[in-house]
């Protein structure tokens, strides 16, 4: 059981539900709403948790 590669994969599940909920919250956005700076945030720590997370599983070598 390699931890690191456990770990990787987490954080590229929740990468990729932050990068799904700043895609949801751009396609609700109306013109009254002001949501930007959550849909901006959402959107860096959903897009850099999902790199994190896939060089994190990439760099991961197995042991045999």
């Amino acid at each position: 059981m390699n931890l690191k590669r456990i770990f990787g994969g987490l954080l590229t599940l929740l990468g990729t539900a932050g990068l799904i909920y700043a895609a949801v919250l751009f396609v609700n956005e109306s013109t009254g709403n002001n949501d930007t700076k959550a849909l901006i945030i959402y959107g860096i720590l959903g897009f850099v948790f999902f790199i994190a997370g896939i060089n994190l599983i990439r760099t991961t070598k197995d042991a045999a």
